[in-house]
């Protein structure tokens, strides 16, 4: 018997490996935070799998993710980033990429880790919703809309409400998964 899965990823194989595999856990390591923060970023105004196909491709463009080294990117390291077909070329994203590695290091020195400071938002344990269909799921949430504003005042950059849910959402703040959705209490 086929195992029920959130509608969203059904029919597409690297959606659904991502769903099986990733998306909703609870995530408390900052490099993977980070690595999600930067791809949600990316992401705005554009579909989760253009961005899924292209991951490996930002992963090596981007040093793996390695913040400490973006947060230092110069101007060569920056149009070599505008060349790369293999990622999306958009010189806002790059930017803000930089600058939300610095103010990540800024986060860390405060709080200890961004770890610590993201999921007190949450008060350090997952959100559960009780969505029948994944077309329930809002965009943004009034906690989102804060975590949104908090970012934006520590120097973020592209981390409107909508973003910063998705990312919530990503990294198991939230757990969005259908309830008939083998997922759901996975998570």
């Amino acid at each position: 018997m086929k195992k029920h899965k959130c509608g969203w990823c059904v029919g597409d194989d690297l959606y659904e490996a991502y769903h099986d595999k990733e998306w909703g856990t609870p995530i408390y390591d900052d490099h993977s935070l980070f690595e999600f923060l930067i791809l949600e970023t990316f992401q705005a105004g554009l579909s989760w799998i253009t961005i899924l196909r292209k991951r490996e491709n930002f992963r090596e463009a981007f040093d793996f993710f390695d913040y400490k080294k973006i947060a230092k990117y110069d101007e060569d390291k920056k149009n070599e980033l505008l060349q790369n077909a293999g990622i999306i070329r958009n010189k806002l994203k790059v930017n803000a990429t930089i600058t939300n590695a610095q103010s990540f290091l800024k986060i860390q020195e405060e709080f200890g880790s961004f770890s610590k400071y993201i999921w007190a938002f949450v008060d350090g344990k997952p959100i559960k919703n009780k969505l029948k269909n994944h077309k329930e799921a809002p965009a943004n949430t009034p906690l989102s809309n804060t975590l949104s504003k908090d970012l934006k005042k520590r120097g973020f950059k592209f981390v409107g409400s909508t973003v910063v849910y998705a990312l919530m959402q990503a990294t198991g703040m939230v757990n969005d998964h259908e309830v008939e959705c083998f997922r759901y209490n996975e998570v």
